[in-house]
Order: C-alpha cells, then sequence, then structure tokens
C-alpha cells in the first residue's frame, strides 16, 4: 500500500505550531489530503496534543518568544513518545535571531526530517549561502552534497525543496522531478509542504526517507494536474484546485506522474 493511501486510511493527526500567514492553508491542505490538523500553541497543552498527535510540525515563519517556547515544549514531547518531529525553517540566516532560533530547537530536539530551501538549509547546518528574505537567494553550489551533509551532521532526514527537490537520510537520496513553478506565487506552499510530509510520516513505521520521497512527489503531481487545470487563470484559481487535487490525486495517478529517481552515490 502507498503511504499516500495509508494517510487517507489513517487519517492522523498532525499537530502544527506554524505562522499566522499559512495557518488556515495548511489546515486546509491537510484535511483535503486526508489527514487530521491541530493547530495549537498554548503552552499548557501543546505536550499532551503533541504526545497524541501522529506527527509534529514547528515552523517558525512569525516568530516570537511565546512560539519559541511552545515548540521546544511540543518538540520534547515528540521526542519522548516517539513521534515524527518536522522543522520548517522558514527565512533561517535571514537574520540573527531566526538562525539562533533554528540552532536552538536542532539542538534541543530530536528533528525527524528538516524541510526547506537551499539556503535555509545551509544556515541550519552551519554553511554558507545567499538567502533575501525568507526565500532561497542565488548559488552556485552543489545541492546534493549540501543535503547529504546536512543530514549527516544533524541525524536526521534532510529535504532541500527547489526546481528539483532532495531529500536524503546521508546515506541514500532521492530527487524528485514532480511540482510546477507557479507553486511559488502562492503563499504558504512550501510551509503545507512541511505539513503533508508530516503526515506522511506519520503512517510510515519508521520508513522517514521513503515516505518523505513520497510525499514531495505526491505534493508535486497535485501541483502540476491543478496547473494544467487552471492554466492562464493565475494563482488564486491554482490555489483553490490545488486543494482539490490533494483530494483527488489517487494512488494510481500518483504513481502513473510520479518521477522519483534513487541516486547511487
Amino acid at each position: 500500500m502507498s503511504y499516500l493511501a495509508k494517510v487517507r486510511e489513517a487519517n492522523p493527526l498532525v499537530h502544527n505550531i506554524t505562522n499566522i500567514v499559512v495557518a488556515n492553508f495548511t489546515a486546509n491542505g491537510l484535511l483535503a489530503l486526508g489527514a487530521s490538523p491541530f493547530m495549537a500553541d498554548a503552552h499548557e497543552e501543546v505536550a499532551d496534543i503533541a504526545a497524541m498527535s501522529g506527527a509534529v510540525v514547528l515552523n517558525i515563519g512569525t516568530l516570537n518568544e511565546h512560539a519559541i517556547t511552545s515548540m521546544v515544549l511540543a518538540g520534547q514531547a515528540a521526542g519522548r513518545h516517539k513521534v515524527p518531529l518536522v522543522l520548517d525553517p522558514v527565512g533561517a540566516g535571514a537574520t540573527a535571531y531566526r538562525t539562533e532560533v533554528t540552532h536552538k530547537l536542532v539542538q534541543e530536539l530530536r528533528i525527524t526530517a528538516l524541510r526547506g530551501n537551499v539556503a535555509e538549509v545551509a544556515h541550519v547546518a552551519g554553511e554558507s549561502w545567499a538567502i533575501k528574505g525568507v526565500d532561497a537567494g542565488a548559488g552556485d553550489g552543489d545541492v546534493i552534497a549540501l543535503a547529504n551533509k546536512a543530514a549527516r551532521k544533524l541525524e536526521c532526514v534532510v529535504i532541500i525543496t527547489g526546481k528539483d527537490d532532495v531529500i536524503t537520510d546521508g546515506i541514500s537520496t532521492y530527487v524528485v522531478s514532480n511540482g510546477d513553478p507557479i507553486l511559488t506565487k502562492v503563499t504558504g506552499t512550501g510551509c503545507l509542504l512541511s505539513a503533508v510530509v508530516g503526515a506522511f510520516l506519520a503512517v510510515s513505521g519508521g520508513s522517514w526517507l521513503e515516505a518523505a520521497a513520497e510525499a514531495l512527489s505526491f505534493y508535486g503531481v497535485a501541483a502540476e494536474i491543478a496547473a494544467e487545470r487552471t492554466a492562464f487563470k493565475g494563482p488564486g484559481a491554482f490555489q483553490i484546485e490545488f486543494l482539490n487535487q490533494l483530494a483527488l490525486v489517487t494512488p494510481d495517478t500518483y504513481k502513473e506522474r510520479s518521477r522519483v529517481q534513487l541516486l547511487t552515490l
């Protein structure tokens, strides 16, 4: 059974401590996929929610001290209860504060998967890469080599998204070529992707790398179909149809369109 089918069968609870820009889109995307979103950051309950969840997703998009404490509490609970933990280091490297917070989280928590653009992942791993705001800057580095180095250093699955997505645990590496450039025209598509990764990890039985690779490819397939069906209609039409396709793409359709390559290094 595909991980996509498992998500829809199990309806895993995904606990998101995320940013104010994307909370609604993330919740709707998870619901469309077939997962169950829980959006909560109260210090009094985050540990309890994390403990009962299938996955916990931490997103630092709109940082403040309250959110940081919530992330630490939820992340610690996830570790105690062996719940997969996804970190989305939005804008890491853009400011000293963001970089410091990200380093705190990866040092204090047991991260299962780190999902970001190349600049964000580079800064989490202590490497240099150009960055502007919360978007990846230009650079000529070897993305695959960077991903592998980061995965070995951080001891987690590292996902670098871009024109082609790289997913690695530092030993095996997948490259996913699904997706569409219009994803970059809708705020929150990267953040929702991190939550979708969480949903797939929740049903993976510990096969983190394979589940993450399928999550990336499925997400890209949904985007491709949505882009085809809303060609020339703009990002607003795409956003709605993308949510539709997160619900409508079947395991068979995913299999037909998936473009995933396992690299031999």
